[in-house]
């Protein structure tokens, strides 16, 4: 995916005859999309090897974990360039290896497609959505030659396309390479289209967004007139947008009830999906786009070197998605408020909601933050049969990194004048621009260098990096007139508990957190509370009321069902632990000037 890629079609064309002649072409049709059905013809040209080694992806670029498309492909048959069968014999699950083919063979197969989402395809009448790594097959050999993919488009439709491939002619698109292909996702139905011209600096680009929605025409114009907002707000962040390939970034949506929500980051697009409309859920969609947008620089040309280059066949674990996934995550909320979508309020409002998770989640006493990207192969739209201890070992990179992106944020303005806008930037110019992927190393070295102070940085990556501490944020947020604080104080508590009510009684519906009264009192997933304090629990008034008449730290009796058998123990009340970020107007603390220059620095005037 890094720009040397563009440049190897070219190379082997000078040094490699043979891989001149080499090439894919793909061509995708779609006779059967009422039943979800693609099928897909792909001849291979000049082969080098007597076996041609096809493979189906196991892994998407965006995602970390393995998803064994090959699950959704059948009826693949081979034919020599004559037209005569060939044999096909099965080494794994994902591969298919032809012999007798001659230098040439064609591939057909039918492809089944029914999940919409950044990581999966999906095709019906209304659209074909089409995730390559879920699509297409790729074989091995091939992977620096030119792919040319043809979309056949269903007569009696209005289907466009939209994808980051270069057009050729018609409906025929270019890719320079598989790792290329690969990451291009392309929507085909009658969506919603606009552009727009960006000058930057010296150049021109071009913002596409396709749009496959139910909304209106009015609803379409606001979503566009918003997403050019976010795009101006992060090109001040950096100074410049980075160079897109053919010129272009493409923002594809598909926001139909059949869709599944996601958003996945590519180098020169992004796909959006949900079933929520533009007219209910305009702001929460606006923000995936926020965050899938700043990956545009922050990963997908700031990139980790455990991520280089990108492996389709295995799990891609990375140490570093802290900052590629989590400072994302800061980034799209602050781009947010800095846009002006996001009031004051609702920003300080999601705010509270990740400080709240990432404080009061027990699971930092597991792993660093390190160690909680490195989980991503096991939680990155990852999916098991037995259940897990992640509610107590897990704190999600995206929100972890968020809130430490924060934190280093905070600590920047207040000790060293600078900013984490001026961090990304020196990232941007070292790492980014010049698609030099980077080590742990060199984003402390860069932190050293930012801020001038290079044993902090050191202890920084020590401590919250390598490690698992956080610095108290009351004071941080304190100089941009921003109140944190408890949100129930000296009210009792369960702990953060998730229960289920009926006429038997209040049923823990997951584990419980290790921090937590109920845990503590021997209380588990399954278990049924029948009593607190000698009175039934059949719903949440029930609780409350014997909650209001405790103190946290009062000891009370519970009965509780375990497998069919009643049982008792002792529980130790908690107080509330729910924290909220409060602005200082909203709770009469005067605002001083220094307090408003530093919120206008940080938020941006829009932001109120």
């Amino acid at each position: 995916m890094k720009k040397h890629l563009f440049c190897l079609l070219t190379l082997g064309w000078l040094a490699q005859p043979l891989l001149a002649q080499q090439q894919t072409a793909y061509t995708l049709s779609f006779p059967n999309a009422r039943h979800h059905e693609a099928e897909i013809q792909v001849t291979f040209s000049a082969i080098a090897s007597d076996t041609l080694q096809v493979l189906m992806p196991r892994s998407s670029p965006g995602r970390y974990a393995l998803h064994e498309f090959a699950k959704n492909v059948y009826n693949v048959r081979a034919t020599d360039a004559a037209g005569k069968p060939l044999q096909i014999f099965r080494p794994n699950t994902s591969q298919w290896n032809v012999v007798g083919h001659q230098g040439t063979v064609n591939l057909h197969y039918t492809l089944f497609a029914d999940h919409a989402d950044g990581t999966y395809a999906g095709v019906d009448e209304t659209h074909a959505h089409l995730n390559m790594p879920a699509t297409l097959l790729y074989a091995r050999g091939f992977e620096q030659s030119p792919a040319y993919v043809t979309f056949d488009i269903p007569q009696d439709t209005n289907w466009k396309v939209a994808t980051q491939l270069k057009q050729t002619q018609g409906n025929t698109y270019y890719a320079p390479n598989v790792q290329y292909l690969m990451d291009s996702p392309t929507e085909l139905s009658d969506f919603a289209f606009a552009e727009w011209t960006v000058g930057d600096k010296s150049q021109n680009k071009t913002i596409q967004v396709a749009l496959h929605h139910r909304g209106t025409p009015a609803q379409f114009q606001e979503y566009v007139a918003k997403t050019k907002e976010i795009v101006a707000t992060q090109q001040a962040i950096f100074g410049e947008l980075p160079d897109y390939d053919f010129g272009r970034y493409t923002f594809i949506g598909c926001y139909m009830p059949q869709a599944v929500g996601d958003g996945m980051e590519h180098r020169n697009s992004t796909i959006l999906t949900s079933s929520r409309p533009l007219a209910t859920a305009m702001p929460a969609l606006l923000n995936t786009v926020s965050h899938e947008f700043f990956h545009a620089w922050n990963v997908e040309r700031i990139r980790p070197k455990s991520l280089e280059p990108f492996n389709f066949q295995e799990a891609n674990m990375s140490e570093a998605l802290w900052l590629a996934e989590g400072f994302t995550s800061y980034y799209g909320d602050l781009s947010m408020a800095r846009s002006g979508i996001f009031s004051l309020e609702k920003y300080a409002a999601d705010l509270a909601g990740s400080l709240n998770y990432v404080l009061l989640s027990p699971g930092r006493q597991y792993h660093s933050l390190v160690e909680m990207s490195q989980q991503a192969p096991f939680v990155d739209a990852a999916r098991s049969v037995d259940p897990v201890n992640r509610h107590n070992t897990f704190i999600s990179y995206y929100t972890y990194g968020s809130m430490t992106g924060l934190a280093l944020d905070m600590i920047l303005r207040q000790q060293y004048n600078k900013t984490l806008d001026d961090y990304m930037q020196a990232l941007w110019r070292k790492y980014g621009k010049p698609e030099k992927p980077y080590t742990l190393a060199d984003l402390q070295q860069t932190l050293a260098e930012v801020s001038g102070d290079a044993p902090w940085a050191a202890d920084f990556f020590r401590n919250s990096i390598y490690g698992s501490q956080l610095p108290d944020f009351a004071p941080l947020l304190a100089k941009a007139g921003l109140a944190l604080r408890k949100a129930k104080p000296g009210q009792a508590s369960l702990g953060m508990v998730a229960l289920a009510y009926d006429k038997e009684g209040a049923t823990l519906t997951a584990g419980t957190l290790i921090n937590s009264a109920a845990y503590k009192a021997g209380l588990d997933r399954s278990d049924v509370i029948l009593t607190l304090d000698g009175r039934k629990i059949r719903n949440a008034k029930d609780l409350q009321r014997v909650l209001g008449k405790h103190q946290p730290g009062d000891r009370i009796p519970v009965t509780f069902n375990r497998l069919g058998q009643t049982r008792s123990t002792t529980l130790v009340l908690d107080e509330v632990p729910t924290l909220e970020v409060v602005p200082y107007e909203a709770i009469g603390q005067e605002l001083t000037p220094d307090i408003k220059q530093y919120r206008l620095a940080w938020l941006g005037p829009k932001a109120g």
